[in-house]
């Protein structure tokens, strides 16, 4: 879901506060989602997947029609997270709209999304099932820390932290990991991720794909 160096001293460094994402969340997403236009997924074996994305430094229009079609994108295709690259595009942006295990609703994004590195005392894995849209039809069980924190920019540039647990922690995970070219797939047994792949190429997805030549 790499760090980058800064040149800034610690002192210097802006601080990220942990954003408020469970208010106002069905008008907010409704918003982001008309604005958009719905684009179709790209699927596994798309090289766009499988490497690192470019860092956003550009938070203008183009950034914010980017978030508004992630949103629209993701909505088509009933999802609960998009990474930019599943919709083609070579940017460190994800959106969620996301449950967390006690049924409260998060939406929000985040850019340039860095992982915190957990202290061994919250580091209790969750083995549940994780599926992909851009591996449609096919899930598998993947331990995951049950807590994350995701450090990133808003669409303006202000430095934000987010925090989920449960199932929204999984999310973020996943999310962060599609930026940095990794499907949960990779994270997979050799056996695991065959049964993943069969399991796709059976299925049929209920959303419009990108097909790979």
């Amino acid at each position: 879901m790499s760090q980058q160096d800064t040149e800034q001293s610690v002192n210097d460094e802006p601080k990220s506060e942990f954003i408020v994402d469970t208010e106002d969340c069905e008008e907010r997403e409704r918003a982001h989602r008309e604005r958009g236009t719905s684009r179709p997924i790209t699927v596994v074996g798309n090289p766009v997947l499988h490497k690192e994305c470019q860092d956003v430094t550009e938070f203008d229009e183009k950034l914010a029609q980017l978030i508004d079609d992630m949103f629209a994108s993701q909505r088509t295709a009933e999802g609960v997270g998009l990474a930019a690259n599943q919709i083609g595009v070579d940017a460190k942006v994800f959106v969620y709209d996301c449950p967390d295990d006690e049924g409260v609703r998060h939406v929000g994004h985040v850019i340039n999304p860095v992982l915190d590195d957990l202290p061994a005392d919250r580091r209790v894995l969750d083995d549940s099932n994780e599926g992909c849209l851009s591996v449609p039809t096919a899930y598998a069980s993947l331990a995951r820390p049950d807590y994350a924190v995701v450090r990133g920019q808003d669409m303006h540039g202000n430095p934000i932290a987010v925090e989920g647990t449960g199932y929204f922690a999984r999310c973020l995970q996943h999310e962060t990991d599609h930026l940095y070219g990794y499907l949960y797939i990779d994270r997979l047994s050799k056996r695991d991720r065959k049964d993943a792949l069969r399991q796709m190429a059976e299925g049929t997805p209920r959303y419009e794909v990108v097909p790979n030549d």
